[in-house]
Order: C-alpha cells, then structure tokens, then sequence
C-alpha cells in the first residue's frame, strides 16, 4: 500500500499531466473537501472547536443547503459512508412516495407516460434533515445545535454567490421563469430571485427564513418530522394541491445499512447497495479488473463499454430493494460479471440488459485525527428541486419522484411508501481492512461513470487525488454516443470513433461531474484533491 507514494524515483504529489493549477492538499488534524469554499470553512470550524468528522460532515451539509442552493436545499435526500469505532456504516436517507403519490393522481395532472419535473407530483419525503440527526446522534462529539451554527451564521447574514454557484442559478431561473407559473411557485421566486433575477458572482444572498428553519432544527431535531416544520409543509401541500401528509413525514426514518464492495486493483471499494446506483460503478469495476489493454485508447474505451453494461442493467432492474427481483449481490456474482465481460469487444455496442442468475447534487468528504472519515452526499436531484418552496422557512423540496417510471411491469414503479431510483452515491477506499478515504464524483447519471474513471485515475495509473480529478472525463448518454471532454488526448478520441463509437467533444464542464477525494496514508497524513470543475476547496488544518 502506498509504495509509490514513498518511492524515490517517482511522487505523484508532483506529477500533474492535467493541469488545473491546483496541488494536492496535505493535512495531519483534520480535512474537509466539498464543492464551496465557505461550506468547507465551515466544516472545518466545527473541526477546530472539537468536533469529528462526523460533525465536520453535518455541519458542511447544512452550509451548502445555503450556499449551493442551485444543487441541494433543506428538502434534499442524503446517504452517507462513514469509517468509525473501526468500521464502515452506510445510512440511507432517502425518502419514499407519500401514501397518496399514485400513478393514478399523477395522471390525473395530465402526465401519461413519464412522471412530472417539477410541482408535487415530483416531490418525495425529504430525507436530509433525518440524515443529519441520525449522523449527529450515533457519530457526534457535538451538539446538532453548535454544529448547525455556522450555516445559520451564513443564512442569516449572507454570502457572495460563488461564480459556478451564481452560472446554475442563472440557468435555473430562466428555466422556472418560461415554465413555472402557479401560485404555489411564486414562494421560489420570492426567495432565490429577490431582485427578480438570479444573483451575480459575488453578490450577497441571505435567507433568514433558512436561518431559522436550521436553528429549529438544532433546537428540535424532530421539528422537521413531527413538529412545527412538518406542520408548515404540510400546510403547505394541503393549500397548494399536494398530497404530502402529516403521516408521511411522521412515519419517515432513515435506514442504516452495509455497504457492499468490489476489489479493483488490490483496494476494495465500497458503495451503498440499491436503490442508489452504486451498484453500477462496482459492476464496471469488477468487469475492468480482469481486463488487461496495452494502451490508453483501448482502457478507455473499456471502461465506456463496462459503463454501459452496468447502466442497461441498473435501467432495467434497479429500484427499492424490496421491488426488485434480484439482489445486488446477483449482479456482482463472478460467473454473471464473467459472462458480461466477455461482450466487451474491440468495437461499440449497443448495450442490453443481462439476466442475472437467481440468488443538480452536492458531495463532500470530512476526515479527522482520531481516524473517523465521511463519504457524504445530498441533492434535490435536478438543480433547484421541484420548484415548491415552503413559505417561511427556506425549504425547497426536491424532485427525485421524477426518476418513478410510469410503466406498471417495471421494478422502479411508482407505488406509495415506495423509494426511487437513486443517482446519488458515496464511495469509499480500504486496504486489507483499512480505511484509506472517501471518495465521490456528483452530477447524476454521471455519478458511476466518474467513480469508474476517477478510481482508474488513481489505483491504475497511480495519479494523486487532485491530479485523478484533472484528468479528462467522458458521459456516455445512450447506444454508442458518448461525450467527451475537450481536454482529453486527440488520439484517444479519435480511436474511439474508429471504434463505432459516436462521440461529441465539448466544453461544457457541467456534464462531467464534480468530485472530492480525502485519502489517508500510512502516516496518517491526509490528502486531499478538489474538483477543477466547481468552486471546490479544501480546508485543512
């Protein structure tokens, strides 16, 4: 472990091949890496005043529901993997269909075949506020009142919008602009374009009503679930058309589970088991492993091909657990991976589903010097999240009920008390047993696909964690078309396309994702690198 972190001829700590004028980051008390400096600060604060990893995580969450609000918001969902008392915990904090959210009532909205963007037909249970509670409960050294404070400070007394942070909000708004009109959106427009446009880089943005929904969550964890929150949400819902209940939110409790692991090139790697698409990304990795190319065309080109056998699966088989006919385990058996492997070829295909045999987001990495490290991820799913802004409190609830299928034979079926298809996903590194550190790529579909490259980056080709996340991304989308990022080698891209593939090259930083990576050595020095792509930042100390 770690040999070439210490071998004479070669550092990776010096070896950028793709420059994005950012150096790996070194700490020994703690580190935490996320996608926003002041949400990082604030992570680190809690660090300072003697809380964990754990609070670190809470406390850099609750910021960026404030100073990312283009991504994630206090109605977000949440998962998380956390190494403590010398384990991994996985929690699972996304939240179900209300008991009145039926294919038939969204339906009647006018919405046949695909499940509805934004309003409440889009709106699940949300599960972040659990999240952080169960997190603060088990993990914390610190209250969930001091640990919420510094994003209540930034709530109340506000921020200069960050330029990545201020370029989504633009877009956002110019989207519910043409296409949201309802009275029960015109909270959204009161609170995130006051100015009756969205804020510029660098200009100041407060919303005391946040402020004041996470102090009474510090105050009353359970505010959010049974208390005077959940009386003003569902108020809310009744006054504007939804069907969210008081019973929904009362019966709502985030699940603890195992995380589940693959092992790619010596290192196990953790994700969470379904109804996240981990599962995904540890199918590709595990079809990779046993893959040998002599050149980078050829590897890349592997990994676009793995991608895709994952993701025909996951569409066609992914959902709650308790919906699906199959295990994750199923999908990770040796003798299926060995078959599926072998149709990845010299040539593109087009990916099918196999049979198994029976059997807009925001991430951030936390890590202290007692040992303790968090994977954590929260989002509304797409950008702003359903549009629904409870009046007075900041809460903007999200739209992961747009990923139900409407389709009655499929495992990801709307059905109430059902959870989604989930595109959210922690990751975690060990080594025999040891935890090296948290790592995730956010940004939807393309989650999997920038764990498989990232990972590659890091244990095959040795890069250091800021030098795997410059490095070049592709999204593949559908069939044989795939995207690439304009930096990325003219000889790969053009082997690619002698290879079938259909590939468009672009500029635009947004498809690729955004990661964060913590990694500890044998030391116990902690390194860190943070997405080129964002406004990402490490704070260390």
């Amino acid at each position: 472990m770690f040999d070439t972190f210490t071998h004479e001829s070669f550092h990776p700590a010096f070896d950028y091949p793709n420059c994005s004028r950012r150096t790996v980051v070194y700490g020994r008390h703690g580190m935490v890496s996320t996608t926003q400096p002041l949400a990082a600060q604030a992570g680190l604060r809690v660090l300072q005043e003697g809380g964990n990893a754990i609070d670190a995580a809470v406390a850099t969450a609750a910021a960026l529901t404030v100073v990312e609000p283009t991504s994630n918001g206090l109605g977000s969902d949440a998962f998380a993997i956390v190494w403590s008392q010398g384990r991994l915990w996985g929690l699972n904090a996304s939240g179900p269909a209300p008991a009145k959210l039926t294919p038939e009532w969204v339906q009647s909205l006018g919405h046949r075949e695909e499940m509805p963007s934004y309003g409440w037909g889009a709106v699940t249970i949300p599960g972040a506020p659990a999240a952080w509670a169960a997190l603060s409960q088990r993990f914390g050294s610190l209250t969930l009142k001091d640990t919420l404070k510094p994003a209540i400070q930034l709530a109340q007394e506000g921020f200069p919008v960050s330029p990545v942070v201020a370029y989504f909000w633009a877009r956002a708004y110019e989207r519910f602009s043409e296409q949201l009109s309802g009275p029960e959106f015109r909270e959204w427009f009161r609170i995130f374009a006051p100015m009756g446009r969205a804020p510029y880089p660098g200009e100041i943005w407060a919303s005391p009503d946040h402020a004041r929904t996470l102090e009474e969550i510090g105050q009353r964890p359970d505010s959010y679930y049974h208390g005077q929150l959940a009386d003003q949400i569902v108020q809310f819902s009744q006054r504007t058309g939804g069907v969210l209940t008081k019973d929904d939110l009362e019966t709502f409790q985030p699940e603890w589970v195992s995380p589940i692991a693959v092992n790619f090139q010596g290192y196990d790697i953790w994700e969470l088991p379904p109804n996240g698409q981990g599962l995904v990304a540890l199918m590709a990795l595990k079809m990779l492993a046993k893959l040998n190319p002599q050149e980078d065309e050829e590897w890349v080109h592997d990994q676009i091909e793995a991608i895709k056998l994952g993701f025909s699966d996951a569409y066609e088989y992914l959902a709650d657990p308790r919906y699906m006919n199959w295990s994750a385990e199923a999908f990770l058996d040796d003798e299926y991976l060995d078959k599926r492997r072998q149709l990845i070829g010299p040539q593109a295909m087009i990916p099918k589903a196999g049979k198994p045999m029976s059997g807009g987001t925001v991430y951030l990495a936390a890590a202290d010097h007692d040992g303790n490290m968090v994977s954590y991820i929260q989002s509304n799913f797409a950008g702003f999240g359903s549009g629904l802004v409870v009046p007075g409190t900041g809460i903007s609830l999200q739209n992961r009920g747009r990923l139900f299928s409407l389709q009655e034979n499929h495992p990801n079926y709307l059905l109430p008390g059902k959870r989604p298809y989930h595109t959210i996903i922690p990751g975690f590194l060990t080594y025999g047993g040891q935890p090296i550190g948290p790592f995730g790529v956010m940004g939807g579909f393309m989650q999997p696909q920038g764990h498989v490259q990232v990972l590659a980056n890091l244990l095959r080709s040795q890069l250091n964690p800021q030098a795997a996340l410059d490095a070049p991304r592709f999204y593949w989308e559908s069939g044989r078309r795939v995207v690439i990022e304009h930096t990325m080698p003219q000889k790969i891209v053009e082997s690619l396309r002698q290879r079938g593939h259909d590939v468009e090259l672009t500029a635009k930083v947004e498809l690729f994702g955004r990661g964060q990576i913590i990694w500890r050595n044998d030391d116990g020095v902690l390194m860190g690198g943070s997405e080129p792509r964002a406004d990402g930042h490490i704070a260390v100390f």
